[in-house]
């Protein structure tokens, strides 16, 4: 099958922001569009934890990304008019080096010998690809969901990389109930006697700790208001089809299952633990002492902030601290809000809501 996917391999030691290095990591990325002569025209999209470099189609990879109905020519993300950017996170599993990835000292699969990650990490490899592309100044960086942790990170550490930013459903650090869902899908993995530590082997992946972790991962990106609305009480059949009395019932459980299983093989355990475990460790207010401290480096022009008031992942009271604490410094920081169904989900499946939004912000 062919790919668009380019890889960046970072030269010698990578110093990590907890501690630790890696050797010569590499970053996986897809571009779209041109970049013109000026470098001025380039757009980078930090990922949510799970989805890889390819948010959208190409004419080297025709299938269908993640965003693909927000990049494109004419889209809201115009690429006659911008040079698209979309990052693997470091410590993902498509591409970019993660806890699945060969360690070049030991020649052996980094498994849970990985360092501990952190979304700075993702940051400054972010930054080093720009380098390597020729690109010292963005036009805009976007940042959905940890995506948008990691656009704040890479804001504070390299203030005059971007002209303006845009932050969608993010927060400057976890509320204490997302962290309690991320914690519980994480022991849930660990649980699973495959896991084995961290050293599982191909053939014998902890398949049901991941199956569980995605349910309750997909419970926490939607809303109720949808589940009443898509699913109600509706059955899947009228009995039981199997001997297990306590097999499917409802549409919600046939739609949770069928999510899970298709996650399974897709991503990786122990990269899935890591990135999980960042998103939960990220705090603005590290880089100064306070989060007024760190807004203060923030020093980007034009930032707008998009949340969605079903939301019960990133809820969208912590968009609104974002937007109290920037616009103190920035009188053309903006907040939007929606009222989509969907939940957290919303930026990937309420596209009529978020296209034209987009659009108008890169005008």
């Amino acid at each position: 099958m062919t790919t668009a996917r380019k890889i960046y391999q970072i030269e010698g030691a990578f110093s990590l922001y907890r501690g630790g290095k890696l050797e010569s990591p590499k970053v996986a990325y897809e571009t779209w569009g041109e970049l013109n002569e000026k470098a001025d025209n380039a757009v980078l999209i930090f990922t949510g934890l799970s989805p890889s470099a390819h948010a959208a189609s190409s004419p080297e990879d025709p299938s269908p990304g993640w965003w693909e109905d927000m990049i494109g020519a004419e889209h809201a993300i115009d690429t006659t008019k911008y040079f698209v950017i979309c990052m693997n996170s470091l410590g993902s599993c498509f591409g970019s080096t993660g806890a699945n990835s060969n360690d070049p000292v030991t020649s052996q699969l980094y498994c849970t010998n990985f360092p501990v990650l952190s979304l700075e990490d993702v940051a400054r490899a972010g930054e080093k690809l720009l380098s390597h592309l020729g690109i010292f100044k963005l036009n805009t960086l976007i940042g959905p969901s940890m995506g948008g942790m990691t656009a704040l990170a890479f804001q504070v550490m390299f203030p005059d990389r971007a002209e303006s930013l845009l932050l969608i459903s993010t927060c400057s650090s976890a509320a204490p109930m997302s962290i309690a869902l991320r914690s519980l899908q994480r022991e849930i993995i660990r649980s699973d006697p495959n896991w084995n530590n961290g050293f599982y082997a191909d053939g014998k992946l902890p398949v049901k700790g991941m199956r569980l972790a995605r349910k309750l991962g997909m419970i926490s990106y939607r809303s109720s208001e949808e589940f009443l609305t898509r699913f109600g009480r509706e059955r899947v059949s009228l009995g039981h089809e199997s001997h297990d009395t306590f097999s499917l019932d409802f549409q919600i459980e046939s739609y949770l299952e069928h999510h899970a299983n298709e996650f399974i093989g897709q991503f990786d355990p122990n990269c899935y633990l890591y990135l999980s475990r960042a998103s939960d460790l990220f705090d603005l207010a590290d880089h100064g002492g306070s989060l007024e401290k760190a807004i203060e480096r923030i020093t980007t022009k034009k930032i707008s902030i998009i949340g969605v008031k079903s939301d019960q992942l990133f809820p969208y009271w912590q968009q609104v601290e974002l937007y109290e604490l920037l616009k103190n410094k920035n009188e053309s920081v903006e907040l939007i809000s929606l009222d989509c169904k969907q939940g957290h989900d919303s930026f990937l499946a309420s596209m009529n809501d978020f296209r034209p939004l987009v659009a108008k912000f890169l005008e």
